[in-house]
């Protein structure tokens, strides 16, 4: 007969406290892995007045002849500013419970600052610091009602109350919550309880040392556990260690120990579970990192490089870099998080303001915690050093690049685990990818001279991303709306040609008066003007709408358009092959399953096709996984993909940013990754990476050169979609500054077509004595009549 299980709280109270670190620290890798995250915050102490007399506090202060109550508007856009100016992200304000209700000085100030309530008074503080610094605050008042909860809500990323208790007989005569009304378990725990309902990002905690017992500390946990399992709001719960103070009742009071200190962190992880954001505070306990570290803790708490703790003055915040490399020494990699922790930043409309969810979003990386760069694809900004902390690579990250490298098919949460490779890890993935690359194809790098056609930037799709595509009638964002003429496209071919192109690439938006005969003509016009060029031209979209107009099949349709010149098709259109995404930023276009169809049609007639990846939007790394997949699984079928093309989203006038819908792209380090990803997952049926110098910048390509990838694409001589969305890295890279950077890494460049092949020299020569590009002609908006 089996013996029963021991129930936790008994095994809590009586096993070794070997045992239980051990357990609560595999609890913890299991959620959180190597990350210890922290926010980089300033300390806003709005007010010390408190109605609260608890034994142990030094904040709290009773008025003073001379002192403002309260700090002012403007002392708090100051410290705000400071904050900013350091690179801070959190705005914490912390202040006493409700002081109108036992101080008149408290009343007066309030009149005076033209609000009734203390609360009412943060809620603006709050908003202003929001407006004009851009700091997402995290707001500590202590008890709140329902609609205090509400109000506040709408002016924070994150509320929180410490719990401290549950022990009611600490609020007794001769305990520490004597005299403190707010401090009433019942009347905290139904705080917590409200901002549950509110689905507000909760921060909360218990403060050991004060008199509790053991088991009245489980309980604390098992109460905090309880209404994190109603409304799964507890973002982090804070263990916190009585500290004695001078002047205070509790000034000779003993300090919990050590193993007391971590018995409760582990406590804490084992009851509340390996998701949970667990946190003990750096400053309050110097010099014994590795050992908090080891009893399942994930999360430092706020650490300010600009405001002391105004709660613990006596204990001065670790420096941040210090703070990193002792973090390293445990093993574990410090990053930077938002005040509101990445499950709730990645689900914005669920759990935050609209104001907010914006500047969360253009905060936040694909993980959901702050980005650690200020590089954006299309900038300027030089891509940022990579920092190289940890001493060992994940054991188990290095397994998953091997398999890779050896052939083996990823699953898409091993894929999800290299995206978010960092430190150590990152320049593994990073390494492994240039090895495999170099196995593959060498030290050659290639690169096509090409130029882009959009011969339409009018369209009836409303791409939330397209900063490109105008009305029929009117104009926004970018530039008029145009039509081209077959003349002026085949000028433009012509002209390529003169110039060693090889391809021209046709691309435009699904114009309402277009047929499946009008691109079909334009392959004809092309063919017959420069009967040596391939055609690089039309998307699954543009396919599917075309053939639909001619109530043809796609295959019907595309063997049309390969008897007309037709040589290859862009993987574009593709953007993020997850429907989850797509029903968000293209609800109108295809979907996965049409999208992945026109390409399986297209191969089987013979016709190659690149393929893409649009990101840094909306979507996260597990939709990169499906993406990647997706497409691995299709060129096993077919082998018709003649490269992969990683787009990072460029943000600055694409509507859904502009919107506040979406992320400022990818970090400069998800940017990377997705090529060095790709040349590992993608192995060994998709062989080329392609760099976009557009998006990416020639530093920034040069980098993903070295990180997996093998081609730079084409020379373009016009872009116009990024253009449009805001790149400012221009519209054509002539072959010799193409061939200089390709050389400045160390790597040979080669010309070569669209399929891969090098180019004959009398092309190759043409190139490099290119005459400049006439101007370019936009045909304004007609009635489009198919040409027959």
């Amino acid at each position: 007969m089996n013996e029963s299980p021991i129930p936790l709280e008994d095994r809590l109270q009586q096993a070794p406290l070997s045992e239980l670190l051990s357990a609560a620290a595999a609890l913890r890798d299991e959620g959180h892995g190597r990350l210890m995250s922290y926010s980089r915050k300033v300390f806003i102490p709005l007010t010390h007045l408190c109605r609260d007399v608890c034994h142990y506090c030094t904040f709290a202060q009773r008025p003073r002849a001379g002192r403002p109550a309260y700090l002012s508007p403007e002392q708090v856009l100051g410290i705000a500013r400071a904050g900013a100016a350091a690179g801070c992200t959190e705005a914490l304000f912390t202040l006493g419970d409700k002081p109108e209700l036992r101080y008149r000085a408290a009343r007066e100030a309030l009149q005076a600052l033209g609000h009734e309530t203390t609360i009412g008074y943060l809620r603006a503080m709050c908003e202003l610091v929001l407006r004009e610094t851009g700091l997402l605050p995290h707001a500590n008042p202590g008890v709140m009602t329902r609609q205090e909860i509400a109000d506040l809500r709408l002016v924070t990323a994150s509320q929180g109350i410490m719990l401290e208790t549950t022990s009611a007989r600490l609020c007794e005569p001769g305990g520490v919550h004597h005299g403190s009304p707010d401090k009433d378990p019942a009347v905290r725990l139904e705080t917590i309880r409200l901002a549950g309902e509110l689905k507000v990002p909760f921060t909360t905690g218990i403060l050991i040392g004060i008199g509790e017992t053991r088991a009245e500390r489980l309980d604390s946990l098992r109460a905090i556990a309880d209404l994190h399992a109603r409304y799964g709001h507890i973002q982090e719960v804070i263990i916190q260690n009585f500290r004695a103070k001078p002047g205070t009742k509790r000034a000779g009071a003993p300090e919990p120990d050590l193993d007391d200190l971590l018995w409760t962190i582990a406590a804490a992880r084992l009851v509340l579970g390996p998701d949970m954001n667990i946190q003990a505070p750096p400053n309050l306990s110097p010099g014994v990192y590795q050992r908090l570290v080891a009893a399942g803790l994930n999360d430092w708490g706020g650490v300010s490089p600009v405001t002391p703790d105004h709660v613990n003055p006596e204990a001065p915040w670790p420096a941040i870099v210090e703070l990193a490399q002792r973090t390293a020494e445990t093993g574990k990699l410090l990053v930077n998080r938002l005040p509101v922790y990445p499950a709730y930043a990645r689900a914005p409309d669920t759990w935050l303001a609209p104001e907010v969810a914006t500047r969360v979003r253009r905060m936040s990386d694909a993980d959901g915690l702050a980005r650690d760069d200020d590089w954006a694809p299309g900038s300027t900004t030089p891509p940022p050093r990579p920092q190289v902390l940890l001493a060992a690579v994940d054991p188990q990250l290095s397994r998953m690049v091997e398999r890779a490298a050896s052939g083996g098919r990823l699953e898409h949460g091993e894929i999800v685990r290299l995206f978010a490779a960092r430190d150590a890890d990152y320049v593994h993935v990073t390494g492994a990818a240039d090895a495999l690359r170099r196995a593959v194809s060498g030290d050659v790098v290639r690169y096509v001279v090409n130029r882009n056609i959009n011969y339409t930037n009018i369209c009836y799709f409303r791409c939330r991303f397209c900063a490109f595509s105008k009305g029929k009638t009117h104009e926004e964002l970018r530039g008029a709306p145009y039509d081209l003429g077959l003349e002026e496209i085949t000028r433009r071919a012509v002209e390529a040609w003169e110039r060693g192109a090889t391809e021209v690439c046709l691309q435009g938006g699904i114009h309402p008066d277009y047929t499946g005969e009008t691109y079909a003509a334009i392959c004809r016009a092309i063919k017959t003007a420069v009967p040596g060029m391939h055609i690089h031209a039309f998307s699954p979209l543009e396919v599917t709408q075309g053939a639909a107009t001619l109530n043809q099949t796609v295959q019907t349709f595309l063997a049309t358009l390969q008897e007309g010149g037709l040589g290859t098709l862009p993987g574009t259109a593709a953007e993020i092959l997850d429907d989850e995404v797509r029903a968000i930023i293209c609800p109108d276009k295809v979907n996965t399953a049409q999208w992945l169809d026109v390409a399986r049609t297209a191969h089987g007639l013979g016709l190659r096709t690149t393929s893409t990846i649009m990101y840094g939007h909306v979507e996260t790394p597990l939709s990169w996984a499906r993406h990647l997949l997706a497409l691995r699984d299709l060129q096993a079928e077919t082998g018709g993909f003649t490269e992969f093309v990683p787009l990072p989203f460029v943000h600055m006038e694409a509507p859904m940013y502009l919107h506040g819908r979406a992320r400022k792209g990818p970090t400069f380090r998800e940017a990377v990754l997705m090529h060095a990803v790709a040349r590992l997952a993608l192995h060994p049926h998709i062989t080329n990476i392609q760099t976009s110098w557009v998006k990416m910048g020639p530093s920034g390509a040069a980098i993903c050169l070295k990180a997996g990838a093998n081609d730079l694409g084409g020379t373009l001589m016009n872009e116009s979609i990024s253009r449009a969305a805001g790149t400012q890295h221009g519209q054509e890279f002539p072959p010799a500054a193409m061939e200089a950077l390709i050389r400045s890494i160390g790597r040979t460049p080669q010309q070569r077509d669209t399929l891969y092949r090098p180019v004959p020299e009398e092309r190759r020569a043409a190139s490099f004595t290119a005459a400049e590009l006439a101007p370019i002609v936009l045909t304004p908006p007609r009635k489009r009549v198919a040409a027959g």
